[in-house]
């Protein structure tokens, strides 16, 4: 580790620096993209960089629906943090505790014991997870779909019981085993439900024994539209062409209960599925909540339009800097409003905190953020899509879908990552894409373990008796004595 990056069990080492120290917390969007343009800003004699993440990679969630298809390769939709980031220092760790008024982040990984780590200047990227509701059987049953292990994991999980159904003769066994549901209208759970689907009713195409009418996809949202971030308009497009799929959506309508698959919605409609993928929004981080940061209602931290941290009444909090999913930043573009927490918004933060925090550096003051989101696209499986562009430009099918793709891969960070992309997308228009579940990746040591021989149980020791019986029935047993000679 360099001489920038030394850790301290104290909390304050009193050691004058060098050069001044920035610790940026998390990898993810706001993480990487301002690490790396701090780098190009600052020299090496300039700043000592360190990002803390307890993944070695950062994920690009709008690709997630499409690793999750098999279009992309789980690979290809994250940046390994070591190649990515040249010239920084990263901890492999999980933030445990922020002490801004001690400049020192408590960082615990995943082997070993917590360490405090000393700073000048702080960059708050720690996102958002999953938020999730206290609904019986939710933690059980459902998974997220906030990560590529989990986008890989629904993509196995959908086409494992597709194959298992394919030699199933019970039809209610079937049934549940062929109905996937998702929760959550938004982007997410909209790409997800249409990558995944159309992923499905291909695999099903090598099935003799299942047809298409077997699958039952389910989309529940609480809200009376499908995808706020578009207009009406193209949300009504949306939602009808998902219908048209057979996809059955229930608008105003919650998910009350799914203890053991058995899926209870608020307007009485009861079904069994084993397949289910929460996509209801997200939070801030909560460790957060383990800070002396100012925060507001929602958990996220207080910033100005400068992306300074500051306090409720608005006073700046001296080197304190945050951006993305877990910051409350002022959109501007419409006044009492904040920015939403979505993958534009968060790479354009990045980089103006960079900017901004090296403007600081100098002696300069920083600017304020302001971005007109330009417009929103959307995948609904392959050849499929919709865009908004200015708030009045629509565009549907195919060409949609051209923009989603060509919008993101330019997005991607790192030229290796946009060009793999780009051509597994080629491989998938010459060949068709592999359908072939892989579950077992999920616990690759299950069939070790069944094969294993269990350990021979230890004899234990005879108790010790005295009596003239036993020592007279032993006595032949310790001294053997040979049978040479002796007739029957």
């Amino acid at each position: 580790m360099s001489e920038a990056t030394v850790t301290t069990p104290a909390r304050a080492s009193g050691k004058p620096r060098k050069v001044p120290r920035i610790v940026i917390l998390g990898g993810g969007s706001v993480g990487l993209y301002s690490a790396r343009r701090l780098r190009r800003r600052l020299g090496n004699r300039e700043a000592a960089i360190v990002v803390v993440d307890p993944r070695p990679y950062m994920t690009y969630a709008p690709f997630l629906p499409e690793a999750a298809a098999g279009s992309i390769d789980a690979r290809h939709v994250v940046a390994p943090h070591r190649r990515a980031l040249k010239g920084i220092d990263v901890l492999q760790g999980k933030v445990s505790a922020i002490q801004h008024a001690d400049r020192t982040v408590e960082v615990t990984p995943e082997e070993g014991d917590p360490y405090w780590i000393t700073y000048d200047h702080l960059i708050v990227g720690l996102g958002s997870v999953a938020r999730t509701l206290p609904i019986p059987g939710l933690a059980e049953q459902a998974i997220g779909f906030k990560n590529v292990e989990e986008a890989i994991a629904v993509r196995n999980h959908v086409l494992g019981r597709i194959d298992l159904a394919s030699s199933t003769w019970d039809p209610e066994l079937r049934r549940r085993m062929l109905t996937f549901t998702f929760v959550g209208g938004g982007f997410a759970g909209v790409e997800a439900i249409a990558e995944v689907e159309d992923m499905a009713r291909d695999a099903v195409k090598q099935y003799r024994s299942l047809d298409q009418e077997d699958l039952r996809f389910v989309l529940v949202e609480g809200s009376r539209r499908i995808l706020p971030e578009v207009s009406e308009e193209l949300g009504g497009y949306t939602l009808e062409q998902l219908r048209k799929r057979r996809i059955e959506v229930f608008l105003s309508t919650f998910l009350n209960s799914c203890v053991d698959g058995h899926v209870v919605l608020s307007d009485g409609t009861e079904f069994d599925s084993e397949t289910i993928v929460w996509t209801a929004g997200v939070k801030a981080n909560p460790v957060l909540q383990n800070s002396d940061l100012p925060l507001d209602k929602l958990g996220r931290v207080i910033t100005l339009p400068t992306l300074q941290v500051a306090d409720a009444d608005g006073n700046v909090v001296p080197d304190a800097y945050a951006a993305g999913d877990c910051a409350a930043v002022p959109d501007l573009t419409q006044p009492g409003q904040f920015c939403p927490p979505n993958a534009q918004h968060a790479i354009r933060q990045a980089t103006h905190l960079a900017d901004n925090l090296a403007r600081v550096l100098r002696s300069a003051e920083p600017t304020d953020y302001k971005h007109k989101n330009i417009g929103a696209v959307a995948s609904l499986g392959m050849y499929k899509g919709v865009a908004q562009f200015m708030g009045r430009i629509k565009v549907r099918g195919f060409l949609a879908w051209v923009m989603h793709r060509t919008y993101h891969v330019f997005a991607m960070p790192t030229l290796n990552r946009k060009l793999s992309i780009m051509a597994g997308w080629t491989a998938n228009l010459l060949w068709r894409r592999e359908v072939v579940p892989l579950g077992s990746l999920h616990d690759p040591r299950a069939e070790f373990r069944a094969a294993s021989v269990p350990p021979r149980p230890k004899a234990e020791p005879a108790a010790e008796d005295h009596s003239p019986v036993a020592s007279t029935e032993a006595k032949p047993a310790a001294e053997p004595k040979s049978t040479a000679g002796t007739t029957a």
